[in-house]
């Protein structure tokens, strides 16, 4: 097992530290976002300042997993409409991932209970690619199961985002 992670919540001054990561993620795994590399780069200072104020604003938050050494090496943002949370910008560095790592399950851990933590939420739900087998195994490991739903990927409209969700009432869920 690798060194744990510390997790906390994004703040406004973190930035430049957020657009660094969000171009990783974006030329790692670009089919996981609703948004490309070049989008993304192309974004000003001011840009990405207030995407980490959006981050902080009430009803929503953005986790970071940080190494002992203060390397950022995972995020997860969830948000609440109405009486559902949803689960969006879910990534881990590749030389973090897996189980044995224990940085997903850490982020996931903090969105749940950030998401229970809301009063009237009842679910957390997210889309997962078609494509991506690696996500929706470890979703469903974690309790999430397939809704039935789907909408077209954004970038891509002959592909299809999967919904997930879990049940945070009654016991349900991890």
């Amino acid at each position: 097992m690798t060194s744990p992670v510390r997790v906390r919540a994004i703040v406004p001054d973190d930035w430049p530290r957020l657009r660094a990561l969000r171009l990783e993620m974006l030329a790692d795994t670009p089919l996981a976002y609703l948004e490309t590399l070049a989008t993304a780069e192309a974004l000003t200072d001011a840009d990405w300042q207030a995407r980490a104020r959006r981050n902080a604003q009430p009803g929503s938050v953005a986790f970071v997993a940080e190494d002992e050494d203060g390397t950022w090496v995972g995020t997860m943002t969830v948000f609440r409409r109405d009486d559902v949370a949803f689960l969006v910008s879910v990534y881990v560095t590749p030389a973090r991932r897996g189980r044995d790592a224990g940085v997903t399950d850490a982020l996931l851990d903090n969105v749940i209970e950030w998401s229970r933590a809301q009063d009237g939420v009842t679910e957390l739900r997210l889309e997962v690619h078609e494509h991506n087998p690696r996500a929706t195994a470890y979703y469903r490991r974690r309790g999430f199961e397939m809704t039935g739903r789907s909408t077209p990927y954004a970038l891509d409209r002959t592909q299809l985002d999967l919904e997930m969700a879990l049940p945070l009432v009654g016991g349900v869920g991890p």
